[in-house]
C-alpha cells in the first residue's frame, strides 16, 4: 500500500509505514468504566486506528502508526486521566504482576484498618447512642475511614464526574459524604434542629460501615486479579535459556538469543529442544505432547522436523536451526494465547449496568425531593427537605447491591470446590449457564492419557511356557528405547515377572528389538519387523491382531525362533465415566464435539465408544482454536475442556475453559475452571452450579432493590400529604441493613441446593 502526494506537476508515491500492534498492561483501573475511559482516550489519539481495553486481563490492545504516534505518546495520554501503561516490552508481565500485588496488599491493609476503626463506631451508633461525647468519638473515628482509607471512592467518583459519567463509586461517595457532612453539622450545631422541634441524629456508623463493606468487595475482586494467570510465563519457560552450538569439532554453550538460522545445534537426552529445525544427525524419541497432545513420543531421524519446547527423551542428535526467536511454533502458541486472552470484550457486570441507570435516578429523586420540600414545605421546608435528601441517599446506598454478586459468587465457588470443581473467577461461573457446546480433547480428557496393555494373547503352543517367555519379553522391553515398551514393562512387573541377562541385543528404531538367549532368537516389534525377520504369524493370531487394530489399539508381536508366540495390544484407555458424562451433557441439550491430534481410525473408535457424534482427527493446536472461533461465529457459547499445552490456545479462545486437574500446569493456568479429579462427570455439575449461582445473583438484586423501590418514594415524602408520615433516616438505615441481610441469607441457600 502506498500514499499518493499530488503536486501540480506530478504524483509522488511514498511507501506507507506498516501499522504496528502492541499489547500493553494497564495499571490503576478499578472498574469497567475505567477501562472504557482508557479505551476512548487512546482510540481518539491521532495515529491510533484501533484500541481495545480488556478489564479482566488489565491490558490494552492497540494498533497504531509509528510514524505518527509512539508508545510513549500513548502512555502520556493515558497518564493524563489518572492511569498508566507499562510500555517496557521486555518484562511487562513481571511489572504488571508486581503492581497488582502491591495494590492488593495496600487495599488489604486499608480494609483491615478501616474495619478496626468502624467496629467501635458501629457499636456506639447501634447500642450506645446517648453516651456522653458519643457523636464526637464516632466523628473522629469515621473521618479517616471515609477520607483516608476510603478515599479511592471519592477520587474515582470525581474522575467519572469529570468525564460526565456516574457509577457505584458516585453513589457510595455521595451518600456517605452527605451522611457524614450532615452528621458533622448535627454534632457541632445540635441546637439548629432542637430549636425546630427535630431530634438531631448522626449517621457516622452508616457511612463507615458502607465504606468497609464496599472495600471488602473490592478486596475480593483484587485478590482474584492479583493471582493472574502465569500461563504465558510458563510457556516461555519451556524454551531453554542456553543451547549447545556445534562450532567445527567443538560444542559451545551459548545464550538462546545468539542462535541464528542455519546453526548446527546439539540436543542431549532429557533436554528441551531450543528452536524449530531439522535433524541432521542421530536418532531419538521426542515428546511432542505440547503440539499434538498425544502421549506417545515420536521417533526422529535425519530429515525429520523438531520444534522448540518439545522434550528429547532418549538418545542425542544434532539438528539445523530453521526458525528462531518469534518464528518458532512455541512463540506462535504464546502469541496466540496472548491474543485470545486479550481479545475478549470487557465483562460488563450486571450490577454495573443497573448502577449506571440507578445512580442518576437516585440523584434526581434526592434533589427533586429537596426542591419539592423547599417549594411546598411551608415553615419547615428547609428542615424537612434536608432530611428527605439525606434519607433518600441513605436508603439508596448500594450496600446490598455491592454484596449481591460477591456473596453469591463466594458461596458458588466454595460449593464448586467441595464438589471437586475449582473455579478461578466470577466471569466463568456467570458464563457457564449459557454454554450450549462442549468441546472435549481426547487424550487425557476422554482417555487416561497414558498407554497401557489391554490384551496379551498367547498361542496354544506357547501357553504352557508362558512364564518363561514373559521373562524373556520383559528383558527385551527393558532395554528397548520405544515409549510403548514402558507400558509392557509396567504390565509385566505388576504380574511380578522378573528379568534376566540376555545374550546379544539389537534395537531397531521405530520397529522393535531382537536378542538371543541360550541359542534361541527372540523378536519383539511391529508387523514390519516380523516380515523383515521372516517370522511366521499363525492365521488365528493375525485375525486377533486385525480385530484389535480396528479398536484403535497398537499391536506388538513377540516371536521365538521365527514363529510368533504372542501379541500385546496397547491403548490409551477411556476413562471410567467419560461415556456417562457425555450422555449427561447431551441430556442437558448441550452439543458435544471431540477434537484430537490422533489419527482418524483411533478418533472414530473412541467417539463410537463414548457416544460422541461429532469429532475431528489430526487437529493441530491452532485448528482447535479456529474451530472454537468458528462455533462462536455461529452464535454458540463454547466450553473447551483440555489437559495439555496444545489445548492452551483453544482454552483461552473459548467462552468457558475447563482443565483436567491431572493435566499440564499451563492448561490449568489458562483455564477458568479445573476439575480436580479429572472426572468428566463434573462438567454437567459445573454447568448446573452456574445456573444456580446466576439465579441467586438475580434474586439478590431483586432483594437489594425492593427496599429501594418501596423506600425511596417514602423517604422522599410521598406519603406525607396523605398520612403525615415522613421516613426517619434511622429507619432508612435499618431498611438498608435489612436488604443486606436478605442478600447474604439468600446466597447461603446455595449451599444446600443439590448439583
Amino acid at each position: 500500500m502506498e500514499n499518493n502526494i499530488v503536486t501540480p506537476n506530478k504524483t509522488i508515491r511514498q511507501p506507507a509505514v506498516k501499522e504496528q500492534k502492541a499489547s500493553l498492561p494497564v495499571t490503576g483501573m478499578s472498574c469497567a468504566s475505567c477501562a472504557l475511559s482508557v479505551e476512548s482516550m487512546v482510540g481518539t489519539q491521532p495515529g491510533v486506528s484501533q484500541a481495545a481495553v480488556n478489564f479482566a486481563s488489565q491490558t490494552l490492545q492497540v494498533s497504531y502508526d509509528p510514524a505518527r504516534v509512539t508508545l510513549s505518546d500513548i502512555q502520556r495520554n493515558v497518564q493524563e486521566i489518572g492511569f498508566d501503561l507499562i510500555i517496557d516490552q521486555e518484562n511487562a508481565q513481571e511489572k504488571q504482576e508486581e503492581a497488582q500485588q502491591n495494590h492488593y496488599q495496600t487495599l488489604k491493609r486499608r480494609t483491615i484498618a478501616a474495619g478496626i476503626l468502624t467496629l467501635p463506631v458501629f457499636i456506639i451508633g447501634m447500642f450506645f447512642m446517648d453516651m456522653p461525647y458519643g457523636s464526637w468519638i464516632m466523628m473522629v473515628l469515621s473521618a479517616p475511614v471515609l477520607f483516608y482509607f476510603g478515599r479511592s471512592f471519592f477520587i474515582n467518583a470525581y474522575k467519572q464526574a469529570r468525564n460526565g459519567k456516574a457509577n457505584m463509586d458516585t453513589l457510595v461517595s455521595l451518600s456517605t459524604g452527605i451522611a457524614f457532612g450532615f452528621s458533622v453539622f448535627n454534632t457541632f450545631f445540635p441546637g439548629f434542629w432542637l430549636a425546630r422541634g427535630v431530634q438531631p441524629h448522626v449517621y457516622f456508623e452508616a457511612a463507615a460501615v458502607v465504606i468497609v463493606f464496599i472495600m471488602l468487595g473490592k478486596l475480593l475482586e483484587e485478590r482474584a486479579k492479583s493471582n493472574t494467570s502465569t500461563a504465558i510465563k510458563k510457556l516461555m519457560g519451556l524454551q531453554p535459556k542456553t543451547v549447545w552450538r556445534v562450532e567445527g569439532k567443538q560444542e559451545r554453550e551459548v545464550a538462546i538469543s545468539e542462535v541464528q538460522k542455519g546453526d548446527l545445534l546439539l540436543v542431549r537426552s532429557g533436554e528441551k529442544i531450543p528452536v524449530d529445525g531439522e535433524v541432521a544427525q542421530g536418532n531419538s524419541f521426542v515428546d511432542e505432547a505440547m503440539i499434538s497432545g498425544e502421549p506417545v513420543p515420536v521417533a526422529k531421524g535425519k530429515g525429520d522436523k523438531v520444534y522448540a519446547g518439545t522434550i528429547n527423551q532418549k538418545g542425542s542428535f544434532r539438528f539445523i536451526a530453521e526458525k528462531v526467536g518469534s518464528e518458532t511454533m512455541l512463540a506462535h502458541i504464546i502469541k496466540m494465547v496472548q491474543e485470545a486472552q486479550g481479545s475478549k470484550a470487557p465483562v460488563q457486570k450486571l450490577v454495573d449496568k443497573v448502577a449506571g441507570i440507578f445512580v442518576p435516578v437516585v440523584l434526581v429523586i434526592a434533589l427533586g425531593s429537596f426542591a419539592a420540600w423547599l417549594a411546598l414545605g411551608g415553615d419547615s421546608a428547609l428542615t424537612q427537605g434536608l432530611l428527605a435528601l439525606v434519607t433518600v441517599l441513605v436508603i439508596a446506598c448500594p450496600c446490598a447491591l455491592g454484596l449481591a454478586t460477591p456473596t453469591a459468587i463466594m458461596v458458588g465457588v466454595g460449593k464448586g470446590a467441595e464438589n471437586g470443581i475449582l473455579i478461578k473467577d466470577a466471569e466463568s461461573l456467570e458464563q457457564a449457564h449459557k454454554v450450549n457446546v462442549v468441546i472435549l480433547d481426547k487424550t487425557g480428557t476422554i482417555t487416561e492419557g497414558k498407554p497401557v496393555v489391554t490384551d496379551m494373547i498367547w498361542t496354544d503352543g506357547a501357553e504352557a511356557r508362558k512364564k518363561n517367555l514373559q521373562t524373556v519379553l520383559l528383558s527385551l522391553e527393558l532395554q528397548s528405547e520405544h515409549p510403548l515398551a514402558e507400558a509392557v514393562v509396567r504390565h509385566l512387573k505388576e504380574q511380578e515377572v522378573r528379568s534376566l541377562e540376555l545374550g546379544s541385543f539389537d534395537s531397531l528404531t521405530g520397529r522393535g528389538v531382537k536378542a538371543s538367549l541360550n541359542g534361541n532368537q527372540y523378536v519383539a516389534g511391529n508387523h514390519q519387523l516380523l516380515e523383515e525377520e521372516g517370522v511366521c504369524i499363525a492365521p488365528e493370531l493375525a485375525l486377533q491382531a486385525d480385530a484389535l487394530r480396528s479398536e484403535a489399539r497398537t499391536v506388538i508381536f513377540f516371536a521365538e525362533n521365527k514363529a510368533a508366540v504372542a501379541l500385546v495390544a496397547i491403548a490409551d484407555q477411556i476413562k471410567q465415566h467419560s461415556a456417562a458424562a457425555i450422555h449427561a451433557l447431551q441430556e442437558q441439550g448441550v452439543e458435544v464435539f471431540m477434537l484430537t491430534g490422533d489419527n482418524q481410525q483411533t478418533a472414530a473408535s473412541v467417539a463410537r465408544q463414548v457416544g460422541v457424534k461429532n469429532y475431528r482427527a489430526e487437529v493441530l493446536p491452532s485448528d482447535k482454536a479456529a474451530f472454537v472461533k468458528e462455533l462462536q461465529g455461529r452464535g454458540k457459547v463454547v466450553a473447551m475442556v483440555g489437559d495439555g499445552i496444545n489445548d492452551s490456545h483453544a482454552l483461552a479462545q473459548a467462552d468457558v475453559s475447563i482443565a483436567m486437574g491431572k493435566g499440564s500446569d499451563i492448561a490449568m493456568d489458562v483455564a477458568k475452571m479445573t476439575l480436580i479429579s479429572s472426572d468428566l462427570l463434573q462438567i454437567p455439575k459445573a454447568l448446573k452450579l452456574s445456573k444456580q449461582t446466576v439465579r441467586t445473583i438475580k434474586q439478590n438484586l431483586f432483594w437489594a432493590f425492593i427496599y429501594n423501590l418501596i423506600g425511596i418514594p417514602i423517604a422522599a415524602g410521598a406519603l406525607y400529604p396523605f398520612y403525615g408520615f415522613l421516613l426517619d433516616p434511622m429507619i432508612a438505615g435499618a431498611a438498608m441493613a435489612l436488604s443486606s441481610v436478605s442478600v447474604v441469607a439468600n446466597s447461603l441457600r446455595l449451599k444446600v441446593q443439590k448439583l
